[in-house]
């Protein structure tokens, strides 16, 4: 099934947002509190990181550039990694909480997807889903939620998946290819107690893999919510995954060492670094964001 057969010593406060570029052959992944994106070169094993005007927690890579969209905690913006300049699509309005972008991901079509949640101990249902389609028009979806996580879409684009994670819940969609609109809410998996549902991506075959915040494992779901497969991970806080490599096959799973105490974090030296399984199954390339200047 999965073998463990590497792990990046990279010790981030809170890794999230993993993506492979499928162009260039490199893993992408930020660390949110340290306002940092990595990119890691698996052949010459070589590690770049680089500062990020905010912290940055979700991306994807824009179609036809070297650039990337990016939710920053404040907003949405394209984000140039070689001079570090960003230019604002949409900002979030002040108000009396915090609140900050967390998941994000693009879609079969190539609009990003991107939510919002409340910082904090508490987490009120403050929450939006954002959608930047071409042009960089921005559209919000959904009523509100606590913390959206677990953004991704299947491999034909017609459902697409959200979590609630204070709720340990996974909601599946459908989505309209040509508007966008997101319709017939219904329950596809929960959680159990402990496990908060982070960070996740489809397989060839339209399985959802979900890291599970606090429980220390990825779990496969087939496309009617039932559990297939479960990998453990050697950190309790996993918080994403993406497929990559040469035949898609390699899962990459970032984790987080945000919130562990002192002797939690002695039991768990590997917690905040990056770990790669083999896997028997294929992933997808993600899609990358289509910006046609448009509009």
């Amino acid at each position: 099934m999965e073998q463990l057969v590497d792990v990046l010593s990279v010790q981030n406060i809170l890794g999230e947002g993993v993506l492979w570029n499928v162009r260039t052959a490199r893993l992408w992944w930020t660390d949110i509190q340290a306002r940092r994106l990595f990119r890691y070169d698996p052949v010459a094993r070589t590690l770049d990181d680089i500062e990020t005007p905010e912290r940055a927690s979700a991306f994807a890579f824009v179609a036809g550039t070297d650039g990337l969209i990016v939710a920053f905690e404040s907003g949405l913006a394209l984000f140039n990694p070689s001079d570090r300049s960003a230019e604002w699509l949409y900002r979030l309005e002040p108000g009396p909480v915090p609140i900050r972008f967390n998941d994000g991901r693009t879609d079969r079509q190539g609009r990003f997807w991107a939510g919002t949640m409340v910082e904090g101990d508490s987490h009120p249902a403050l929450g939006r889903l954002h959608c930047v389609g071409p042009g960089g028009r921005v559209s919000v979806h959904l009523d509100p939620v606590h913390i959206s996580n677990a953004l991704c879409t299947s491999p034909d684009g017609s459902r697409l998946y959200l979590a609630d994670s204070p709720l340990r819940t996974i909601f599946a969609y459908d989505l309209d290819g040509v508007t966008g609109e997101l319709t017939n809410r219904r329950v596809f998996a929960r959680t159990p107690k402990g496990a908060y549902p982070d960070g996740a991506n489809v397989d060839c075959d339209g399985f959802v893999w979900n890291a599970h915040w606090g429980a220390g494992r990825v779990v496969r779901y087939a496309p009617d919510g039932t559990i297939d497969r479960v990998v453990d991970v050697p950190a309790s806080q996993p918080s994403c995954v993406a497929f990559g490599g040469p035949d898609l096959n390699l899962l990459f799973v970032t984790s987080a060492r945000d919130g562990l105490k002192e002797d939690a974090l002695l039991g768990q030296p590997s917690a905040g670094n990056l770990f790669v399984y083999r896997t028997d199954v294929t992933g997808l390339p993600d899609a990358e964001f289509i910006f046609d200047g448009g509009g």
